[in-house]
């Protein structure tokens, strides 16, 4: 065990954050914590590295154990260039790399065994400490961050303050602590460097705690979720989606129970008041009262799934020639890149690609927020645009959130206002607010009032997802999947654009190139040509003593069999014997996981064997 919470209370004033909770981390464990916007998450992180404290609970962890936490990664002097600070964390193998030399020294004229051994323990230590591997992982790193090799020899004063968080970002990942805590890591990374994060997160030798709203992420990297939910703690096994079907199981199963002991307490309760003034059956009356007095009630579980419910809809359909876009090069100071499209009513094209290349640019280059360097772009005939600006900056921080709605649509009548807001869960004392106040969520749910009360026919959406929650986000989805319009969109959230893009525009070294396909399609049509040869060079190395064919054959039936059994297991989920029983339900439950990893484990065999044939 690295980490330990066991009863832990917190609350901020008379605000309960979490009661009763328990958590750990083990060695290497991929752990995320999961709930909605204010349940707490960052606050257990914040607890985990000790910059809060429980005000009740044990905490139990190991002496030695390293925690690493983003907002705790300082620089030692601003002054040093980029390359010291993070020489810096290598000051363990500096010094064994001392000794080593003047051990080699003194080899040169004392070669006893016992100097030998020394020096054979001196390079085991300096390679498990990374002493032949580290100058190239630093470079890795750090150019995977969006820097360039010649930033090292900058002062770490040279760089603004988000490019200083960046810098801080890579030098908890090279200080490798036993604990890795990372809130919101995804955050403001372009899709590369996310997916590179993905590898990196995945290979980590350590624990990892992670707070994310990134549910592909998510899914690619952690094996336990807790949850935080109704200030108490649940945890599941497996990645994202296995704890939203294991979530759900338990939602499903926790009603039967509820339904099935409410049906028995009803019935006990008719039984009892027909017979309790029966004089031969009052004692049978009192038996079934105590009983019923006994009785360890199911608690109906709740789920908190509260998110807005909006209506995007076009008010006029438009024409079907929505944007043609003819050599237009977009920039500041120089071009960034050149961009030739044609979009048609009903397309929904994702806008991809590294950060600083143009994604953003562009979307201010059609909103004639910046004009064009060159080139030309035109909307088609009763085009209406409704643009969603990431910076948030349309809002006059003086005004109310009604009076900010109100006053750009005085046509409706307070009634209709309020409506608006209350389907972005703007209600009661809220709509009083001053946007200055807002959290960068609720200035989102704003500007989505703003964008339905609009009804334009093209939606501009420039990072969409940034400040919701994974309820909010899948709530934006249902929202946008209904609508009957056109959509361009810039967006980091793979499994957002994966649900809504039928076409991706990819930007990227000074060119865009529109690609007619789905995110997925996309990926599989860029596969990395190495990835295939790899595979084919399989093929023809394969062993010749296996015969591959049965034994796929084998594997295949005995897949089937062990999917039967998990399907018997999980119906028995339903019978009372097991949900009336919890120590009969969590053996029930340990049985499922198992044969569910007996299933993983010949799923995997199958594949490698299938390379074969």
């Amino acid at each position: 065990m690295r980490y330990q919470i066991s009863k832990g209370y917190k609350a901020f004033g008379a605000q309960e954050i979490f009661s009763n909770i328990t958590f750990e981390v083990k060695d290497k464990e991929k752990v995320a914590i999961v709930g909605r916007n204010g349940c707490g998450k960052t606050t257990l992180l914040k607890i985990i590295a000790n910059e809060e404290s429980l005000d009740r609970g044990d905490i139990h962890k190991d002496k030695k154990m390293t925690i690493g936490y983003l907002s705790q990664t300082t620089f030692f002097d601003e002054n040093h260039t980029v390359e010291e600070e993070f020489e810096l964390i290598f000051e363990e193998l500096h010094h064994l790399e001392k000794q080593m030399e003047e051990l080699t020294a003194k080899m040169q004229f004392d070669t006893s065994p016992e100097v030998l051994e020394q020096y054979g323990k001196y390079q085991e230590q300096h390679e498990m400490l990374g002493g032949y591997t580290y100058k190239s992982e630093i470079h890795n790193i750090f150019t995977k961050f969006g820097f360039q090799m010649e930033d090292l020899k900058k002062s770490v004063s040279d760089f603004s303050g988000g490019q200083k968080t960046r810098i801080a970002f890579v030098k908890l990942l090279l200080s490798k602590p036993d604990i890795l805590l990372l809130d919101e890591p995804t955050n403001h990374l372009d899709l590369d460097t996310i997916k590179w994060l993905e590898g990196y997160v995945k290979r980590y030798p350590k624990a990892v705690v992670m707070v994310s709203h990134d549910r592909t992420f998510l899914d690619e990297v952690v094996d336990i979720v807790y949850e935080l939910e109704f200030h108490k703690m649940n945890k599941y096994l497996g990645n994202y989606s296995a704890y939203v079907e294991a979530k759900k199981i338990e939602i499903e199963r926790n009603q039967i129970a509820y339904r099935n002991q409410q049906e028995e307490i009803d019935r006990l309760e008719t039984l009892i008041e027909k017979f309790r003034y029966k004089k031969n059956k009052a004692k049978f009356a009192q038996s079934k009262i105590k009983y019923l007095d006994r009785m360890e009630r199911v608690e109906l579980k709740g789920e908190d799934t509260k998110s807005f419910h909006a209506s995007f809809k076009s008010g006029i359909k438009g024409g079907n020639q929505v944007l043609n876009i003819k050599d237009l090069e977009i920039g500041y100071d120089r071009v960034l890149c050149n961009v030739n499209l044609e979009v048609l009513r009903g397309q929904r094209i994702a806008i991809i690609g590294p950060n600083g290349k143009g994604k953003s640019t562009l979307m201010k280059t059609l909103m004639k927020q910046i004009p064009a360097l060159s080139g030309s772009f035109l909307f088609g005939h009763q085009i209406e645009i409704g643009y969603f600006d990431q910076e948030l900056a349309q809002f006059q921080n003086n005004k109310n959130v009604l009076e900010t709605i109100w006053d750009k649509y005085p046509e409706l009548n307070r009634t209709q206002v309020r409506t608006a807001l209350g389907s972005f869960l703007f209600t009661g004392e809220d709509v009083f607010k001053e946007v200055a106040v807002l959290s960068g969520g609720e200035k989102v749910r704003l500007s989505f009032v703003d964008l339905m009360l609009q009804k334009p026919n093209v939606l501009l959406l420039d990072e969409p997802t940034n400040h919701l929650d994974i309820i909010g986000k899948e709530a934006l989805e249902e929202s946008l999947l209904n609508y009957d319009g056109t959509m361009l969109f810039v967006s980091h959230d793979r499994y957002f654009i994966s649900k809504m893009a039928n076409g991706i525009l990819k930007i990227d070294e000074g060119k865009a190139e529109y690609f007619p396909l789905t995110y997925k399609e996309l990926n599989e049509k860029e596969e990395p040509k190495e990835n295939i040869q790899v595979k084919e060079s399989i093929k023809k190395e394969k062993p010749r003593h296996i015969n591959y064919g049965r034994e796929v054959s084998k594997l295949e039936v005995k897949i089937q069999k062990a999917e039967e059994k998990l399907a018997s297991l999980r119906e028995l989920r339903y019978e009372p014997e097991y949900y009336h029983d919890p120590h009969k339900m969590n053996e029930l439950d340990e049985e499922i996981d198992g044969v569910h990893n007996e299933i993983n484990a010949m799923m995997k065999q199958w594949e490698e064997y299938s390379e074969y044939l």
